[in-house]
């Protein structure tokens, strides 16, 4: 298995990959051709120690995910030929993430938390939290398969398949071809979407000792105590996904959650993938004459 580690996101028609030194994101545009896009900047661990501290590093790694994802979103739906006025700018993105955290707070925060508040003379405190866990786990559920139906979105799934095996592929000296890379796993335990399953399950331990005052102090509570879930959940991950006995069987039950987000890609689907981790692993492999190439800020785009 490959030392260095690796991780991706499927954005609109595309694969972002991310490594030490930087990132790629390499995406389809309607010609048929793929163009990429490099950020070759340092990690932020490198010019502040303090985000090596554990807890910290996992509030760090999530802000900067939602930051970096967005705007990878929004390059990669330029390239893939949204039309002009369909484009979203900086401004209706900000809106949109605010919009969506409105929306999560109410639905995953607020809602569980007032039906939870009428069972807690019932249950107690920890089976009030798990009722609560419960409930947010169901949310969800119902709401990526509601959105998996819509076409874009499966497409976007299929990437997302194709982001994983090749990771996989890579992470286990498997050849980066399609044939070969089309032969691995759509599931992988460093996921995102297994992230937001352990969120839940760390949240109930959590939440269970902030259980009693009004309904609007525990939505409180539980937003100002979002970092440090996050912050543990991302240990347990990071600890899962290095151990071949322990950590394999703990997030076994989240793995599952992958098999609806993820779909099987085709082969020109993984031939994106392959791309973007092809120039993650050295950006100027491919860069064949200084026309293709347009550098700013750290960033090279090429076609």
């Amino acid at each position: 298995m490959s030392g260095t580690l690796y991780g991706g996101q499927a954005v609109i028609e595309g694969v972002m990959m991310q490594g030490p030194e930087g990132k790629a994101i390499a995406c389809r545009r309607e010609q048929g051709d793929i163009v990429c896009r490099v950020e070759q900047k340092p990690a932020l661990k490198e010019k502040y120690p303090i985000v090596k501290l554990p807890i910290i590093r996992g509030c760090v790694s999530f802000v900067m995910s939602l930051v970096s994802g967005m705007q990878d979103l929004g390059w990669s739906a330029a390239q893939a030929g949204e039309a002009e006025e369909e484009k979203l700018s900086t401004r209706d993105m900000v809106i949109a993430v605010v919009i969506a955290m409105v929306v999560a707070v109410v639905f995953f925060v607020a809602l569980p938390v007032f039906v939870g508040s009428f069972s807690l003379q019932y249950v107690g405190p920890f089976g009030r939290s798990l009722l609560e866990g419960v409930l947010r786990i169901g949310l969800f559920l119902g709401y990526v398969i509601l959105i998996g139906r819509m076409p874009d979105i499966r497409r976007v799934f299929a990437y997302h398949g194709a982001e994983h095996k090749t990771i996989n592929a890579y992470e286990n000296e498997v050849p980066l071809n399609t044939a070969d890379v089309a032969a691995c796993s759509r599931i992988h335990r460093r996921c995102g979407t297994s992230f937001i399953i352990i969120v839940v399950v760390v949240s109930i331990i959590v939440f269970s000792f902030f259980g009693r005052g009004p309904i609007w102090r525990k939505v409180a509570a539980r937003i100002l105590l979002l970092p440090l879930v996050i912050g543990i959940s991302y240990e347990v991950i990071k600890g899962a996904s290095k151990s071949e006995t322990w950590g394999k069987y703990l997030i076994m039950p989240a793995l599952s959650l992958q098999y609806l987000t993820t779909r099987e890609p085709d082969e020109s689907m993984l031939e994106v993938a392959i791309k973007s981790l092809n120039v993650a692993l050295d950006p100027y492999a491919d860069l064949s004459s200084p026309d293709e190439v347009k550098e700013e800020d750290g960033t090279l785009e090429q076609t």
